[in-house]
């Protein structure tokens, strides 16, 4: 199954979800449930000592906005990017949201996921 053959509404039903949990787990700091939807492949290349001091010591990562604004899809290959616009309940200004979704073993994961 390729995600970019779904229709924008079948993939936002699964991408919203998984956007609002790396929002919220990431402003508890809770790594674990953080990382819960990551493929394998971006485990395996994950820095975990990196990502607990981003954690611990982001002003941005531990306080951004829970409400959601979609900004579009980009489909390419077998995975597609969803695009958000990011803003902080610390810091003024706006924040481009990327989480790059595809299938991993039959299940949609996160393949990327980042904020800039």
């Amino acid at each position: 199954m390729n995600i970019i053959d779904q229709s924008d509404e079948e993939i936002l039903e699964i991408a919203h979800p998984l956007w609002d949990d790396l929002i919220k787990y990431s402003n508890k700091g809770q790594y674990g449930k953080f990382i819960r939807h990551f493929s394998y492949e971006l485990l395996l290349g994950l820095n975990e000592v990196e990502l607990g001091k981003q954690f611990a010591h982001s002003t941005l990562s531990r306080n951004l906005v829970e409400e959601r604004n979609f900004l579009g899809l980009i489909r390419r290959g077998e995975h597609v990017t969803v695009l958000y616009r990011v803003r902080s309940t610390t810091t003024e200004g706006e924040w481009l949201g990327r989480m790059v979704l595809g299938y991993e073993k039959g299940e949609v994961r996160i393949f990327a996921a980042s904020i800039f």
